[in-house]
């Protein structure tokens, strides 16, 4: 009961916004062209192929980060 309530107050308050859904819009299309940038040059994906190369290329990580350590 309580969360029917608070979603509706939100709803309700989105739709009487004339001036905020503009600026809601922009926020959510500048985090999407955020996180797909980010995600595409700055976190590479190294875990590509079967899961046996995923297993040795995770296991070959830690053991020479472990390695490096000490």
């Amino acid at each position: 009961m309580v969360l029917k309530r608070i979603v509706r107050f939100y709803v309700e308050g989105f739709r009487s916004m004339t001036l905020g859904k503009t600026l809601w819009c922009i926020i959510l299309l500048k985090l999407i062209i955020m996180f797909a940038v980010l995600k595409v040059f700055f976190f590479p994906s190294y875990l590509k192929g079967e899961a046996e190369e995923k297993g040795a290329t995770v296991g070959t990580e830690l053991t020479s980060r472990r390695s490096a350590e000490h």
